[in-house]
C-alpha cells in the first residue's frame, strides 16, 4: 500500500520553450540551530531535492526551538537558499484551514457536523447519483461524500478568466457518485467547494475573506494570504515555482510562479504561506488556540484511506491526515500541490513538527521523498 498520495491533481503541462538546465546535485545549506543531530534529515532533504524542483527545504522543531535546512535553490541561477519566511502556494494544506473555518462557524452554532448539506445549501448538491440530503457536512470534510475524486478539471471561466465556487462544484459533480454516503474514503476537490459555498452561505463574505477573518488573523500567521480571485501575485520574499522535466541527469525548469489562477482551487488548494505560518497553525490545533477541545477531537477521528485499514495504518480526519512515524505514534498535517510547488505539514501530539516545501513538480508529486524528510525530522527531534 502506498502511504502518500498528493491532495490535488497535478498539472504540468509546459507552456513555450523549456528554459534552464541545472544538474541533480543537491547543495545542502544548514541554517541557523543546525547540528550533526540532524544530518539524517539533511540526507533525505538532499533525496528531496533531487526528486523534486530546484529546491527543497524544511522547517523542524518543537518545545526546545526550531531548525532550517535548505537544499538547492528558491530561484533559478541563484544560490538562493529557501528560507523558513518565503512565501510559496501550499495547495491541499489549505483543506486543513478551511475544515478550521466550518468547525468555528459550528462551535458558534447553527451549524451541525451531521447536518446534510441540503439543509444549508439546497438543490446544490444533486443529480448523477449526488444527494445532498444524505451527504452531511461531516462527510465532506471527511472525503466520505461520494464524490469522485478529482480528473481533468474543465469549469466554466468567467469573463476576466477566475472561477466561482457554484462552477466548481457543478464540474465536480458532474460524473457519477462513487460510493453511498460514508461508507468509503474517496478524495475529491469537490467536497471543499461545497464547503465553501457552506462557508459563504453563514458568514455573507467571499471565502476568501472569511477564512482569513475566521482563522487566519485570529491565530496571528502574518505570513499566511487567502488570495482573491483573479490575485496571482506571489507575496515577497519568495521561493518561485516551477514545472519541469527530467533528462538524465539534468533538470529543465519553466517558471510557473505567477500562471496559476487561485480560484481554480479556491477552498481546496488557494492559499500561499511560509513553513514558519504552517508550523505555527499546525500546532495550534494540538495547543487549544485554534479549536476547542471537542471540536479538535471531532477533527482527529478518522476514517482508514484504504478499505480495511487499521488502527495504525493513513488515516483521514476533517481535513487532517494521520501518518504512522517509523520511530512510533503518529503526526497530523496534510500535504499539498498545485502547479509549481509541493509541500507537506506535520506535528505530533507533543507539540514537534516539520514544514516541507519543494519548488517544482515532476510528473506528479514528489510524496515517499516528502514523507520521509518530515519524517525523519520529527523523529530525531523526539525527546
Amino acid at each position: 500500500m502506498s502511504l502518500r498520495k498528493p491532495g490535488l491533481a497535478l498539472v504540468l503541462a509546459l507552456a513555450g520553450a523549456l528554459l534552464t538546465a541545472a544538474p541533480t546535485a543537491a547543495h545542502a545549506q544548514p541554517r541557523a540551530g543546525v547540528t550533526a543531530d540532524h544530518a539524517a534529515t539533511l540526507a533525505a532533504l538532499k533525496e528531496l531535492n533531487a526528486a523534486g524542483g530546484p529546491g527543497a527545504g524544511v522547517l523542524a522543531g518543537g518545545a526546545a526551538g526550531s531548525w532550517h535546512l535548505s537544499s538547492g535553490t528558491a530561484t533559478l541561477n541563484t544560490a538562493d537558499s529557501l528560507a523558513p519566511d518565503e512565501h510559496f502556494r501550499v495547495g491541499s494544506q489549505s483543506k486543513t484551514f478551511l475544515a478550521v473555518a466550518v468547525l468555528k462557524l459550528a462551535e458558534r452554532g447553527g451549524l451541525a457536523l451531521d447536518d446534510p448539506i441540503e439543509r444549508h445549501l439546497p438543490g446544490v448538491v444533486t443529480g448523477n447519483g449526488h444527494d445532498g440530503t444524505r451527504i452531511t457536512v461531516r462527510h465532506l470534510l471527511q472525503h466520505t461524500s461520494g464524490i469522485p475524486r478529482d480528473g481533468v478539471l474543465t469549469p466554466q471561466a468567467g469573463p476576466d478568466g477566475t472561477y466561482t465556487l457554484a462552477a466548481l462544484v457543478k464540474e465536480a459533480l458532474r460524473e457519477p457518485s462513487v460510493a453511498a454516503p460514508g461508507t468509503s474514503w474517496a478524495y475529491s476537490n469537490g467536497n471543499y467547494e461545497i464547503l465553501g459555498m457552506l462557508v459563504e452561505k453563514l458568514t455573507g463574505a467571499p471565502l476568501h475573506r472569511a477564512v482569513t477573518d475566521l482563522v487566519i488573523t485570529p491565530l496571528g500567521l502574518g505570513d499566511t494570504v487567502f488570495p482573491a480571485p483573479g490575485d496571482r501575485v506571489v507575496p515577497a520574499p519568495l521561493i518561485r515555482g516551477h514545472a519541469g522535466v527530467r533528462v538524465g541527469g539534468f533538470f529543465w525548469w519553466t517558471d510557473v510562479t505567477r500562471s496559476h489562477e487561485p480560484s481554480l482551487f479556491h477552498g481546496s488548494g488557494a492559499i500561499i504561506s511560509t513553513t514558519r505560518d504552517l508550523g505555527a497553525f499546525y500546532r495550534a490545533l494540538f495547543d487549544g488556540r485554534a479549536l476547542s477541545a471537542a471540536s479538535l477531537a471531532e477533527m482527529t477521528r478518522t476514517v482508514p484511506l484504504e478499505p480495511g485499514g487499521g488502527p495504525a495504518d493513513p488515516g483521514y480526519g476533517l481535513g487532517l491526515l494521520r501518518l504512522p512515524l517509523p520511530c512510533g505514534g503518529a503526526a497530523w498535517g496534510h500535504d499539498g500541490g498545485v502547479p509549481g510547488y509541493y509541500s507537506e505539514t506535520l506535528v505530533t501530539a507533543d507539540g514537534r513538527y516539520a514544514s516541507g516545501i519543494t519548488n517544482a513538480q515532476l510528473n506528479g508529486a514528489p510524496a515517499t521523498a516528502m514523507y520521509k524528510t518530515l519524517t525523519t525530522a520529527l523523529c530525531e527531534d523526539r525527546a
